[in-house]
C-alpha cells in the first residue's frame, strides 16, 4: 500500500516569510456571482483569485542562479525534473537548539545512529523538530542551520538536494551566505520550510517529490513536497 506524506506549508496572507521578501497578498479576482451577471454582490464567492507572492514563499525550492550572481542563466526552469523526483531519508537533528549550528559530524553521527547512507542522487531531509516548537511565534526565524562545511560534506555525496525545516539553510549572517554559495559551486539545491518530518523519522528510505512550477527565468519556486512510502 502507497502512503503519501504531505511535506508542505499552506500559503496564505500574513503567513511568515524569510526578512524582506514579497508579503503574500490574496484576493477575490473573479466571483461566482459577477459571471453570473451580479457585478455588485454582497457577499461574493471567489471563482478565481489573484495570488501576489515571491518565488521563495512557504515550502520552495531555491534554483541555482539563486546561489550567485555567477550562476545566472542556471534558473529553476533550466533545472533537470529528475533534482525533484528523488530517493530520499531523513535525519534525526531534533536535539539542536535555537541557532545551533550543524555540523558535518552531526550529520554523520545522525546516519549512523539510524543505519543509513547517503547515495548520490538523493535529497537529505534535516529533521530538527523547530516547525512544531517554533512557527508563529519570535522564534521562528532563530532555527538551527547547516555549517558551511556540512553543506560542503552533502554537496561532496553529489546528492540532489537537502531539505530544512526551517526559512534558511544556514544561519543567518553566520553561515547561510556560504551555504547558498556552497550549493552553486557544487550544482545541488535545497527545500526550505518543510513540515511533517517528524513522520518520516525511523522509516528507512523513501520517494521524495517536490516539482517546481516552470518559471522563466525563476530564481526559485514554491513546490508541493511530498514524500512516498511504500508499505
Amino acid at each position: 500500500m502507497t502512503r503519501l506524506i504531505d511535506l508542505s506549508q499552506e500559503i496564505y496572507p500574513g503567513m511568515p516569510v524569510y526578512k524582506t521578501l514579497p508579503q503574500v497578498k490574496m484576493t477575490i479576482h473573479n466571483s461566482h456571482e459577477e459571471w453570473e451577471g451580479n457585478k455588485n454582490p454582497e457577499h461574493p464567492t471567489p471563482s478565481v483569485h489573484k495570488l501576489e507572492m515571491g518565488e521563495h514563499t512557504g515550502t520552495h525550492v531555491d534554483a541555482i542562479n539563486h546561489m550567485a550572481k555567477e550562476y545566472q542563466g542556471h534558473s529553476i526552469d533550466t533545472m533537470p525534473l529528475s533534482m525533484f523526483y528523488t530517493e530520499g531519508i531523513c535525519l534525526d537533528l531534533s536535539h539542536k537548539g535555537l541557532s545551533e549550528m550543524i555540523t558535518e559530524q552531526d550529520l554523520q553521527a545522525a546516519c549512523d545512529t539510524s543505519n543509513l547512507s547517503i547515495k548520490k542522487g538523493d535529497t537529505v531531509l534535516l529533521y530538527t523538530d523547530h516547525y512544531r516548537k517554533h512557527f508563529l511565534t519570535l522564534k521562528w526565524p532563530k532555527g538551527p542551520g547547516l555549517s558551511e562545511s556540512a553543506a560542503r560534506w552533502l554537496g561532496e555525496r553529489r546528492i540532489s538536494a537537502f531539505g530544512v525545516e526551517t526559512m534558511a539553510p544556514g544561519i543567518s549572517g553566520i553561515s547561510n551566505k556560504g551555504v547558498h554559495q556552497i550549493c552553486g559551486d557544487l550544482n545541488f539545491t535545497h527545500y526550505e520550510n518543510l513540515v511533517n518530518l517528524h513522520q518520516l523519522i525511523g522509516i528507512g528510505r523513501f520517494r521524495f517529490i517536490a516539482f517546481p512550477l516552470k518559471i522563466r527565468g525563476g530564481t526559485g519556486s514554491p513546490v508541493r513536497a511530498v514524500a512516498v512510502l511504500e508499505q
